[in-house]
């Protein structure tokens, strides 16, 4: 799930913390008749077991293999019978991830089962490749010990590195189960301000319902589908024009659906990309140098105690900026 994805956030390694040590254990053995003529890579799996392949392939990116005394790199390497392995179970990047880093976080809300923030723009939300640090998963780690027994630190929802705004958090296994179960039913409301490209024309309000799916020309991005040719999901988002003028226009959105990247696609579909988005047509304008768009509004029902629960989040400053630059009303 990435920025606008109300969908339970399953991606995390189970396996990240298997190396808290920092004690290097080396292993060798000799590739037997069985493994002659197959990767590198699989007949290290044969010699660690205990570890995925892909764990493996960043040790071997790490120089921590050696094939007949020799350092090699090359995952895809055929290796023969009587071939001497050796790899020292260096802790990776990814294997230190989970720890806990004392990094500011804006609480907007606290009880006994649960957390909403308010994630300031540029702040990944858990560690992957490129951000194996300074996460919002590191910083909750730090905040509360108990969020270390709690799958992904109690992560259900995502947003993406770039957007700002509000997000919930549970701060124990039973209410996490519990939001997971909220948001799979659609029973979590989340709003969003956008700042977009061009000015508004025609109905102050409309509804774009297009599938979305990975772009069939771009597999990094995602893209409006047909379905009958490319898979996708189905995707609705509502849009509503706060104020316009001659640059851009702020909008009021709302999700249906939690496809990635949702507001963002269906944005530039219709012509009005997000300021400052250059993966879907946007540009840098008004000050605005990440992705303009903040989560602003998010209501639920406390999975615990039942009560009702509404939180909003004013505009980050840089979006604030833009719009007077451009004199747009914040307060529509």
């Amino acid at each position: 799930m990435n920025s606008h994805s109300l969908e339970p956030d399953s991606s995390l390694s189970e396996e990240s913390g298997a190396l808290e040590e920092e004690v290097l254990e080396t292993r060798q053995a000799p590739v037997s008749l069985a493994q002659h003529g197959t990767r590198l890579d699989k007949a290290l799996c044969a010699l660690v077991p205990e570890f995925s392949r892909s764990y493996l392939q960043q040790l071997l990116a790490l120089g921590a293999v050696q094939l007949n005394q020799r350092v090699v790199e090359k995952a895809a390497l055929k290796v023969k019978a009587g071939d001497q392995l050796q790899i020292e179970m260096r802790p990776t990047l990814q294997s230190q991830a989970f720890q806990p880093e004392d990094l500011p976080i804006d609480v907007v809300y606290e009880d006994a089962h649960l957390l909403v923030i308010n994630k300031a723009p540029g702040m990944v939300v858990h560690p992957a490749p490129g951000n194996w640090s300074g996460t919002l998963l590191n910083a909750l780690l730090a905040r509360d010990p108990g969020a270390a027994v709690v799958p992904r630190a109690g992560i259900v929802h995502r947003l993406d590195k770039d957007t700002s705004g509000l997000m919930v958090v549970a701060r124990d296994r039973l209410t996490m189960d519990a939001l997971v179960a909220l948001i799979a039913e659609r029973n979590v409301s989340r709003q969003y301000l956008a700042l977009a490209h061009k000015p508004w024309l025609g109905a102050r309000t409309c509804t774009v319902n297009r599938p979305i799916g990975r772009d069939p020309r771009n597999r990094l991005k995602m893209a409006v589908v047909d379905l009958g040719l490319h898979a996708g999901k189905t995707a609705q988002t509502d849009f509503a024009l706060l104020s316009g003028c001659t640059e851009g226009a702020l909008v009021h959105c709302t999700l249906h659906t939690g496809r990635t990247h949702q507001i963002r696609v269906h944005m530039a579909s219709i012509g009005h990309p997000l300021v400052a988005d250059t993966t879907y047509g946007g540009h840098p304008a008004a000050g605005m140098q990440r992705q303009a768009l903040h989560a602003f509004r998010l209501a639920f029902v406390h999975p615990m105690t039942g009560k009702s629960l509404e939180f909003r989040a004013p505009l980050p400053a840089d979006m604030q900026a833009a719009c007077d630059s451009w004199g747009l009303a914040q307060d529509a």
